[in-house]
């Protein structure tokens, strides 16, 4: 594969990933440091996030840090962003962070719901205030990308939560980027198709063997999941000084899977109850070894 940037396109950028020690997180932090960025990555596993900015490193020879922070806790984030700021402001901030799992709405605890809103839609937001202020009171000019979905144009059957907090930072990517234009703080998104990932696809493709439009390869029109290098090089060409009169926008990066229609889970309609059951156990296990992980605690001053 040809690289299309050079390898210091990024280079003396700053740049915060949120949720970047594993999934599609950490691929785009390693795409940054591969072209010359600085990069911090944060999250509540921290011994992931040691081992993640570790091999990256490792791999890219770039500065790649890894902060423990509760994204869901105002105080915490704060906390993290004014520790950055002490090396030096950030030139970019990924909204990345996300939790999501396949349910029928009818099943959904108040808990269930708040665990995916908190993290994906209050979350995101506080990465983003705390950022865009400091910028704002230095006159420092940046850029956020929000990591989104193609479902905040169409909405999604079973993973209703995701698709009103991801929505909701469509709606943010927009609205700031006109309020915080005139300081020169540009705000994107992009939306990709399927890029399967461990993580993600234990709780959106738990059951083997069942798939449906929004994991299927056969619905994208280009017959074939997304490869990293690809979400990689739109991150990169996004954060770079390429295109700096680019702001407002979100990307769907899909192989045209959301002009085809099948982008979403209402194909789940067809599970039986057996087969619901047998899901649940699944993104039940998988969550129960992520929270067995984390060592951020729920809220500032609390111990784990």
């Amino acid at each position: 594969m040809k690289d299309p940037f050079k390898a210091d396109a990024l280079a003396g950028k700053r740049i915060l990933v949120s949720g970047g020690g594993s999934g599609l997180g950490r691929e785009i932090a390693r795409g940054f440091s591969e072209h010359g960025a600085t990069v911090y990555i944060c999250g509540r596993r921290e011994a992931l996030l040691t081992e993640a900015a570790s091999e990256i490193s490792g791999q890219t020879g770039g500065k790649v840090i890894g902060l423990g922070c509760n994204l869901r806790d105002p105080e915490s984030v704060d906390a993290m962003v004014a520790r950055i700021w002490e090396d030096g402001p950030l030139t970019g901030l990924i909204n990345n962070a996300a939790a999501n799992f396949i349910a029928p709405t009818k099943d959904l605890s108040p808990r269930g719901y708040e665990a995916i809103r908190s993290t994906v839609m209050d979350g995101n937001f506080y990465a983003t205030l705390a950022v865009g202020k400091r910028w704002i009171d230095g006159k420092v000019r940046g850029s956020i990308v929000s990591n989104l979905v193609t479902w905040v144009w169409t909405g999604s059957a079973y993973v209703v939560p995701s698709a009103m907090a991801k929505t909701a930072l469509h709606a943010m990517t927009m609205s700031l980027a006109v309020e915080w234009g005139p300081y020169g703080i540009r705000l994107n998104a992009v939306a990709p198709g399927p890029f399967p990932t461990e993580g993600a696809w234990e709780k959106l493709n738990p059951i083997p063997g069942v798939t449906v439009g929004a994991t299927d390869p056969k619905t994208i029109p280009l017959r074939r999941f997304g490869q990293m290098h690809e979400l990689q090089n739109l991150m990169t060409f996004l954060m770079s000084d390429g295109c700096d009169y680019l702001t407002g926008q979100t990307i769907a990066i899909d192989g045209a899977q959301h002009l085809a229609g099948p982008n979403t889970f209402a194909g789940l309609s067809e599970l039986s109850d057996e087969q619901w059951g047998e899901a649940k156990d699944a993104i039940k296990a998988g969550s129960e070894r992520e929270k067995a992980e984390r060592t951020v605690p729920e809220k500032t001053g609390e111990t784990k």
